[in-house]
C-alpha cells in the first residue's frame, strides 16, 4: 500500500516510484524527498493504476522486472491508454535490448542498479522537464482549437487552403467566391486566431491539422 505522507500542496511536482523492493523504494523516496520533491510509493503496477493521480507535474520510476509483470510492457500499456508520464527506468539486469525498447519507447533514462543517486536525480528533472513541455504544448494546442471553433465553417476553410499555399484568387476559384470575400474571410480568421501575421495563421493551422479529432 501507498503509505506516504499526505502533501500540504496537491499541485506541487509529484515523482511516482514503482518498485516491488520495499527497502529500495524507501531509500529512493528518501532520497527525492531530501531535494524536497514529493514522493509517492507502489509496491506494484497494480497499486499505482488504482491510485488517483493528481493533475499535476509528474514522472514515473518504474523496475524493468517486477513480480509478475514487466516494466517495460507497463510502458506499453500506458501509451496505449494514453496516459502521459515520463518514465525513468531502473534495473538490476539490463541489456542494450531493453535499453533500446524503452528509450524508442520514450523513457527519459535507463539507469542500471547500482547507480549514482545523482544520476538518478538528474534523470527525474529531466522528466519533469519534459512533462512540462508536454503540459505547456497541450495548454497551447486547446487554445489554438478553441480559437479555431470561434471561426465560421467558411474561414475555416479558407484559412485551411490559404495555409497549403493557394493564392487568393485560387482560393475563390476553389470555393466560388470572389476575390474580395476571400481577403475578408482570410482577415476574420487572422483576427479571430490571434495571428500576428500570415506565416503565424500558417504555424497554427499545422498544429491544428496535426491534432487528433476533438471528442
Amino acid at each position: 500500500m501507498n503509505n506516504n505522507p499526505i502533501s500540504n500542496n496537491p499541485s506541487e511536482p509529484v515523482v511516482f516510484i514503482v518498485d516491488d523492493d520495499a527497502a529500495l523504494r524507501e531509500s529512493l523516496g528518501s532520497l527525492l524527498r531530501s531535494i524536497g520533491l514529493r514522493v509517492e510509493l507502489f509496491g506494484s503496477v497494480a497499486e499505482f493504476m488504482t491510485y488517483q493521480r493528481p493533475d499535476t507535474l509528474s514522472c514515473l520510476v518504474l523496475d524493468v522486472r517486477l513480480q509478475g509483470s514487466s516494466g517495460l510492457d507497463f510502458q506499453t500499456e500506458l501509451a496505449t491508454a494514453g496516459i502521459n508520464v515520463p518514465i525513468v527506468f531502473i534495473t538490476g539486469h539490463g541489456d542494450i535490448a531493453m535499453t533500446v525498447r524503452a528509450m524508442k519507447a520514450g523513457a527519459v533514462d535507463f539507469l542500471t542498479k547500482p547507480f549514482r543517486e545523482q544520476d538518478l536525480i538528474d534523470a527525474v528533472c529531466a522528466a519533469h522537464s519534459r512533462d512540462k513541455q508536454r503540459r505547456e504544448s497541450g495548454r497551447h494546442a486547446d487554445e489554438l482549437r478553441a480559437r479555431h471553433g470561434t471561426l465560421t465553417p467558411r474561414e475555416q476553410t479558407v484559412m485551411a487552403l490559404a495555409a497549403s499555399g493557394l493564392m487568393n484568387k485560387q482560393i475563390a476559384g476553389e470555393i466560388g467566391l470572389s476575390e474580395i470575400t476571400v481577403k475578408i474571410h482570410r482577415g476574420q480568421a487572422m483576427r479571430k486566431m490571434g495571428a500576428r501575421s500570415f506565416a503565424d495563421l500558417v504555424r497554427m493551422a499545422e498544429v491544428i491539422a496535426a491534432l487528433p479529432a476533438h471528442r
